[in-house]
């Protein structure tokens, strides 16, 4: 097949190089030993949400083929054959590089023990443990005894437990144990010398307890197994004309634990009865994704393994309070000037801090904001609730329907509306998206407005994992923008008005997607003048076929083209015809790079902007998301910057290529290893001249 006939490479196989580049972070002897066994953590934790969403929906695509108005996959059904290998060959290299850190916890004299390799004094703690903690939190099943199976929970993991009698085996009762990681921390430090530490897993614990558990039985033998089910999380919205959002939404969430299965994992030595019994009784049909594994499972917990037992502990870099952000009111700087914050360098405090100031001031009377993903005890929540006792008028659009943070965004939109907020939720066939506050303030008769546009969420939380970029302004045309999208969110109407009054943000959906081909084209028009053109593009994901083919024109056109995408990149970045070839890298480190950036070389006046939106069909059609202009010369020199160093990463940026092989940068010309997040850090630091 010729370049140009090559179609995408399928979104989700796509995903899962990106996931394979995770592994890659645990496989790495140069990343700390906790770092390496939280990688593995998130590689579980992404492959479960990946089941649940992903092959969930290729599953559902396979059964409605043919449907109109639907973004259906090419062929789901041979995607889906295609996860199976690869998702099985992957979990062959999980399980080798574990082995591999449970022999380096060993050397750093960290043991990680089953049930069987007690002492007696640890038996005696185990025995006490269960006893003064467990017994309440265990709740035995036996599952032979009743008609059918209770629901098992998408997000818990199970101990299927064989019991018989030594002298026959014929005698056998099957029972199930759901380990109660939620209720407990599924790591259990157990009495050891000095200088050693000998760890216990919840579901081990619980094994040395089964005799005392099924006492009645009058068994002496058992054998157990760790099993998990992970099912669709789609939520079905109905279309009852007579229920509102909340209620389709909160009717969505019951029927979601109810969802299909999508996948089985089990460990492999499981009794074939048993688990032939449990396959029958779930109704998992062989054509679902039976993944056979090892000893352990839900290993998403192993993000939190107990980092107190490691000798050295990892000192991570600090925010740092922007320097220009420090001496006088937030609110006072932002009207003399933009400031761009670059999170998780800079402290996520001075947001926090500015809706606390603006709770307080007396000569604010509105703020608006939205709010997609909120941290679990958001400070953001408090200063906005402290606003209203205040006497100013709060607005705040809420997504409901932030894929599994619908339960807690209903919560806080109680919460907000008990209060007295004013709270916009989602839009009907839109999320709202985008990272937009505009507060309003009369000083004097006049009207001041000032705020932010973010790539990222208002969530203090992530805000020290994830790299995003917040633009602070008090640019009139830019708060005239973000009020024209809060009318859309309040009176949205199908001609889109409210959107296309906006001057200086780019919303989604419609107008983005327009706006950023224009800007393609223009670069591919100097090319051919033989002047230079350039592009740069920083998303998390990119996945949509119409900028893969415009940007394929670009560099066949002589346009530079380079890219930073942190998971999907749909497009082949090699062809024969292109005559610049396109940089393309991926960057897994220490933080989740989630910001999205765009530059454009403009004929010489460059044109940069942060987003909230990916190169997605969802992103660019079905949501609102806004992309916002940096006018100030110097920020835009600064964020070029941090593209750069991020564009060198030799230390952990790897190259896209055809096949997405994951290969890391090799730099010949390279006199020294850069890792851009350090890098970074270092970049804003001496920029900013702060002092260690």
């Amino acid at each position: 097949m010729s370049d140009d006939k090559k179609k995408n490479i399928a979104r989700d196989i796509s995903w899962l190089s990106f996931n394979a580049r995770v592994l890659q972070e645990s496989a790495d002897k140069t990343v700390p030993l906790r770092e390496r066994i939280r990688f593995l953590g998130i590689f579980s934790n992404n492959l479960d949400e990946f089941f649940r969403v992903r092959v969930a929906t290729l599953k559902r695509m396979n059964l409605i083929q043919g449907t109109k108005n639907m973004h259906l996959e090419i062929d789901p059904e041979k995607i889906l054959e295609e996860i199976q290998l690869k998702v099985l060959a992957q979990q062959s290299e999980f399980n080798r590089i574990w082995k591999e850190i449970q022999l380096e916890l060993k050397h750093h004299k960290i043991f990680l023990v089953t049930e069987k390799e007690l002492t007696n004094e640890q038996k005696l703690f185990a025995k006490n443990f269960y006893d003064e903690e467990l017994s309440i939190n265990i709740i035995p099943l036996m599952i032979e005894s009743i008609p059918a199976l209770p629901l098992l929970k998408d997000n818990a993991f199970y101990l299927a437990v064989v019991m018989s009698h030594k002298e026959s085996a014929l005698s056998r009762k099957f029972a199930l144990i759901e380990v109660p990681a939620r209720a407990m921390n599924r790591f259990i430090i157990l009495p050891s010398k000095p200088g050693t530490h000998h760890v216990i897993l919840l579901e081990d614990l619980i094994r040395f307890s089964l005799p005392e558990i099924f006492s009645y039985f009058g068994y002496d033998s058992y054998e157990s197994y760790v099993f998990k089910l992970t099912r669709d999380a789609e939520i079905d919205i109905d279309n009852d004309a007579f229920s509102t959002m909340l209620q389709k939404l909160e009717k969505g969430l019951k029927n979601r634990r109810k969802g299909k299965p999508v996948r089985f994992v089990y460990d492999k030595t499981m009794d074939p009865l048993l688990l032939e019994y449990l396959i029958r009784k779930l109704n998992i049909s062989h054509k679902d994704s039976l993944i056979p594994g090892g000893r352990i499972h839900k290993f998403k917990h192993f993000m939190d393994f107990p980092e107190h037992v490691f000798k050295t502990k990892k000192e991570r870099s600090k925010p740092f309070t922007h320097p220009l952000l420090l001496d006088e009111r937030i609110s006072d700087i932002i009207q003399k000037k933009d400031i761009m914050l670059h999170f998780p360098y800079h402290s996520f405090n001075s947001i926090i801090d500015l809706l606390r100031e603006s709770a307080m001031d007396p000569e604010v009377v509105s703020i608006k904001v939205t709010c997609y993903r909120l941290a679990p005890q958001s400070k953001i929540i408090n200063a906005l609730i402290n606003a209203v006792r205040n006497g100013k008028q709060v607005t705040v659009a809420i997504e409901l329907r932030a894929r599994f943070d619908e339960e807690a965004n209903i919560f806080w939109k109680e919460r907000l509306e008990d209060e007295g907020v004013k709270v916009i939720m989602g839009l009907p066939d839109l999320k709202i998206h985008s990272k937009l506050c505009v507060i309003t303030k009369k000083k004097k008769k006049k009207t001041i407005q000032y705020g932010f546009v973010s790539t990222g969420n208002l969530n203090e939380k992530t805000a020290l994992l994830y790299g995003d970029h917040c633009l602070l302004t008090a640019d009139k045309r830019i708060m005239a923008d973000i009020n024209q999208m809060f009318k859309h969110f309040e009176f949205p109407d199908a001609k889109n008005n409210h959107l296309k009054n906006c001057k200086e943000i780019i919303p989604s959906p419609i107008y983005l997607r327009n706006e950023l081909i224009k800007l393609i084209d223009f670069e591919i028009k100097q090319a051919k003048q033989k002047k230079p053109a350039a592009i740069i593009v920083k998303v998390n994901s990119f996945s949509d076929e119409e900028f893969s083919h415009k940007l394929a024109e670009a560099a066949k056109a002589g346009v530079k083209i380079e890219l930073i995408v942190r998971g999907i990149l749909c497009m082949y970045t090699e062809n024969l015809k292109y005559k610049e070839p396109i940089h393309a890298i991926s960057i897994v480190d220490e933080y989740l790079e989630h910001a999205r950036v765009f530059v454009f070389h403009n004929a010489g006046k460059e044109k940069i902007f942060i987003s909230s939106a990916d190169i997605m069909v969802r992103n660019l059609d079905h949501r609102i998301e806004a992309t916002c202009p940096v006018k100030d010369e110097e920020l835009k020199h600064e964020l070029k910057d941090i593209l750069n160093i991020q564009l060198n990463d030799n230390v952990k940026g790897r190259v896209f290529d055809n096949q997405q092989n994951n290969n890391y940068v090799i730099s010949v010309a390279a006199v020294k290893k850069i890792r851009s997040q350090i890098e970074i850090h270092k970049f804003l630091k001496n920029k900013q001249n702060i002092k260690d």
